[in-house]
């Protein structure tokens, strides 16, 4: 079955000098259900943990992401299977039999924006996760150069971006600068979620050797989920909130905002970055 991430909207384009009829695409936002069914030797229990907006496509990426950066669950051999109900908008992710699911800081009120990965929680711990990589040592180094080109090939590589001009992006770069792979989204932390997910699928975590390029602004959700996955360099096109920055330097990740062809700025972990 295709994906639809597109939809056709005829339009009419104003300016100074005429009014025209145009063909338009519009990046294609729906909700998508992540549920979760796990048992133990008594009951087996089916729970919706998330409603999310997103852009259809990578479905299970994006479910497998989100579990794994909220602290849900923790490595892929957990998951027994993975159904993804694309007409439906439904995602059912099934553990293993007598696997449990960490559900007691999730808190969710069941739904987030395209815009928003946290707003749904309800209180300020269930925000906190913590990371079984947060403490794994490097020795990153990395010429500025290096960072240089980073938002070209992120936007040379943002297809449906292009088409649009209604998506974020996550990408991952190798510490050489070499692009690998990037997600699209209307909501840049499910991008991220996706990103993460196919790491996780391909049991590729941590992502400690990687560099993650976001094309909008760093935010403390962002970083979040980084820290999870085991990044420890992330560049931004745009600025990083002040909670994003607090959140890298105790982490020890090297955060980098305004990233463009000839500069960029150090919010912290300066030191894997050769200045």
């Amino acid at each position: 079955m295709e994906i639809k991430s597109i939809e056709h909207k005829r339009i009419k384009r104003i300016n100074v000098s005429q009014v025209s009829e145009e063909d338009d695409n519009l990046a294609i936002e729906e909700p998508l259900e992540i549920k979760l069914e796990y048992s133990s030797q008594k009951n087996s229990t089916e729970q919706v943990v998330s409603v999310t907006m997103r852009t259809p496509g990578n479905d299970e990426e994006l479910a497998l992401g989100f579990l794994f950066t909220e602290g849900i669950i923790k490595h892929v051999s957990q998951v027994k299977e993975t159904k993804v109900l694309a007409v439906e908008n439904k995602v059912l992710v099934r553990l293993q039999e007598n696997t449990l699911p960490i559900l007691q800081k999730i808190e969710r009120n069941f739904y987030t924006t395209s815009s928003c990965g946290v707003c749904g929680k309800t209180s300020i711990d269930a925000i906190k996760t913590v990371s079984a990589y947060q403490t794994k040592a490097d020795q990153i180094c990395l010429q500025p150069a290096l960072l240089y080109g980073l938002a070209s090939a992120l936007e040379n590589h943002q297809s449906l971006f292009k088409k649009t001009g209604g998506l974020h992006a996550s990408a991952l770069f190798d510490i050489e600068g070499n692009f690998l792979f990037l997600q699209e989204d209307v909501g840049r932390h499910n991008a991220l979620d996706k990103v993460i997910g196919a790491a996780f699928l391909q049991q590729a975590l941590p992502l400690d050797k990687n560099i993650l390029m976001l094309s909008g602004r760093a935010s403390f959700e962002l970083i979040q989920k980084a820290m999870m996955a085991g990044i420890k360099i992330v560049a931004a096109v745009g600025a990083p909130s002040s909670l994003a920055v607090q959140l890298a330097e105790d982490s020890d990740i090297t955060l980098i905002g305004f990233l463009r062809n000839k500069g960029f700025n150090i919010y912290s972990g300066e030191k894997r970055i050769l200045i």
